[in-house]
């Protein structure tokens, strides 16, 4: 089995071959979960930045708040009202970020916009979870709008990362992506199901 998944690493990989660090789950989360992004914009769906376009805007207000706070031209005892103002922005801001965060990304690791020429009106959430001390991977799609109408039932496949990778941490693009492009056909049949 191990002699096989090292062919196909060597036939599907193409000049820069995906090598994680064996030892380190997020290293392994990192690559899988790369790879998955590259697999589902490949089918056709275009990323949608809104959410981290959002998440940045928030963090550069943030930053602002901090700076200001820090380089106001007034010291310490004449500013206290100003400061007080300021760190309390930072914590609304702070909490909205992760407000946001919390409820609307959870573990997402890629939103898309529908498909064009699809009849569809929400794109996919596609998010992963690779527990701590786990080898087992699990990767969920979903609608990106689960209030839609036109929402699906999510599919998911949960398997262990070691069939993916060589003993050299070497991912083996091949395997991951028939696992993948399945996981989004099933999607996909699981829309044509419900109509």
């Amino acid at each position: 089995m191990q002699e096989k998944k090292e062919d196909m690493a060597t036939n599907t990989t193409t000049k820069n071959p995906k090598k994680a660090n064996l030892l380190d789950h997020h290293s392994i989360k990192h690559i899988l979960d790369e790879f998955v992004s590259e697999i589902v914009t490949s089918r056709g769906y275009i990323e949608d930045v809104r959410m981290s376009n959002i998440r940045l805007v928030m963090g550069t207000i943030i930053i602002i708040i901090a700076l200001v706070a820090q380089f106001y031209n007034k010291k310490f005892p004449e500013n206290r009202n100003f400061l007080i103002g300021c760190i309390i922005l930072y914590i609304v801001f702070n909490g909205l970020l992760q407000l946001i965060i919390y409820t609307k990304e959870k573990n997402a690791i890629l939103f898309t916009y529908p498909p064009t020429g699809s009849f569809n009106s929400t794109g996919l959430m596609v998010s992963s979870k690779l527990p701590r001390f786990s080898d087992m991977y699990t990767l969920t799609i979903a609608s990106a709008d689960p209030k839609s109408i036109s929402a699906k039932k999510p599919v998911e496949f949960t398997k262990s990362v070691t069939q993916w990778f060589t003993k050299d941490g070497i991912l083996v693009e091949g395997l991951f992506w028939k696992d993948v492009d399945g996981l989004i056909n099933d999607y996909a049949k699981e829309s044509k199901k419900s109509k």
